[in-house]
């Protein structure tokens, strides 16, 4: 989740909103089970079954047996034997989430997507004049189940954040309201590692200091949660008492775009890793032709064969404008931290603080 306009938290939001979050239930495993029946009601993973492969989706058979997205493959069939692992097919799934939002364009044009196969609707005034937005949830679903075949959740609730804790609470092919009247106390009770936006890194922060339920953070002023945050801690603090006044974006624009790749074998030699990087390279800088976008912020990840994670950062003034510059910046990334101190087992970029290309920001030559 990333994390917007926290310094607006506090700002009246006018109206009251009535906001949906629809989550596809297991959504890449429940498409591969659809079209393949010889694969409904087994344990479903789709990722790459080699030692070296990588959990994308699980189904729910799979999910009882602990198995989750990100998890390594070895990991995954050590805990569920009979585990059956399907190659991914993302044009399909791109296919599927294009009629899901087809179907959501028939309620409402304010839609921001937040994945393929999620999404927040803000329903406050709905295209087919349904007064309660349960009730348009209730369509929505049905109709994606009519159209895909597929099942989805759904949150209801006054916020994005509300609405999308909503949508864990009746999974799978279930949904839930949250009032203005049960939103504090809904909050109060839940551990802080529950709430979207708060990672593994932080939520072991807040233990440290104490705070390991909503009620704990509400109880800690604005200037202690942005003191120990930052500028986080403002979302934070107003989250813990149900407040959320983020707008739903119908024109939220991508803020980064990121490759990855994981190896068949470790790497070692700093030329082979630059050899690597090549195709990540070229899949960022293709994407932001054809989008017409530029970033600023260049960003290198590296997983090591223990499976420990370093990221390296560099911001430039103004906008990456060419792929060479983009290498240039990625290899000098990764130049700085040579020799590493373990084998690699992935590699990874990203290019971030990214606008339209023409804007405002004039183009760099990188003098690298």
């Amino acid at each position: 989740m990333t994390i917007e306009d926290d310094d607006d938290q506090a700002a009246s939001p006018g109206r009251q909103r009535k906001i949906i979050h629809i989550d596809m239930d297991a959504f890449y495993a429940s498409v591969e089970q659809r079209d393949n029946p010889n694969l409904r009601g087994k344990p479903v993973a789709v990722g790459g079954s080699r030692e070296r492969g990588v959990v994308a989706a699980a189904s729910y058979e799979a999910r009882k047996f602990g198995v989750r997205s990100a998890m390594p493959s070895v990991t995954a069939k050590r805990q569920c034997p009979n585990l059956i692992f399907v190659k991914p097919r993302f044009e399909v799934y791109k296919a599927v989430s294009q009629q899901i939002r087809e179907i959501f364009a028939e309620h409402t044009p304010i839609i921001e997507p937040l994945s393929l196969d999620e999404a927040y609707l803000d329903v406050t005034e709905n295209l087919q004049s349904i007064p309660l937005a349960r009730d348009v949830a209730l369509a929505i679903r049905a109709k994606i189940k009519e159209v895909t075949g597929l099942n989805a959740s759904a949150g209801i609730s006054y916020n994005k954040f509300l609405a999308k804790l909503a949508s864990d609470h009746r999974k799978p092919n279930g949904q839930y309201v949250i009032t203005p009247e049960m939103g504090p106390a809904f909050v109060e009770t839940l551990p802080v590692d529950r709430f979207h936006g708060i990672g593994p890194a932080t939520s072991a922060k807040m233990n440290a200091l104490g705070l390991y339920t909503g009620l704990d953070m509400r109880n800690q002023s604005l200037e202690f949660m942005q003191t120990n945050f930052g500028k986080a801690g403002s979302y934070y603090y107003w989250i813990s008492r149900g407040v959320d006044n983020r707008e739903v974006r119908a024109d939220r624009v991508r803020k980064s775009v990121g490759a990855e790749n994981t190896f068949s074998t470790d790497l070692t030699e700093f030329e082979a890793m630059v050899s690597e990087l090549q195709p990540l390279i070229d899949k960022v800088w293709r994407h932001c032709e054809e989008k017409g976008s530029r970033g600023r912020t260049v960003t290198l990840k590296v997983k090591f064969a223990d499976f420990e994670i370093m990221t390296r950062s560099r911001s430039v003034p103004t906008a990456v404008s060419s792929r060479s510059d983009l290498e240039r910046l990625v290899i000098s990334l990764l130049e700085n931290e040579t020799p590493l101190p373990r084998p690699v087992r992935l590699l990874g970029i990203s290019l971030s603080s990214l606008h339209a290309e023409g804007g405002a920001e004039p183009q760099l030559d990188l003098p690298i």
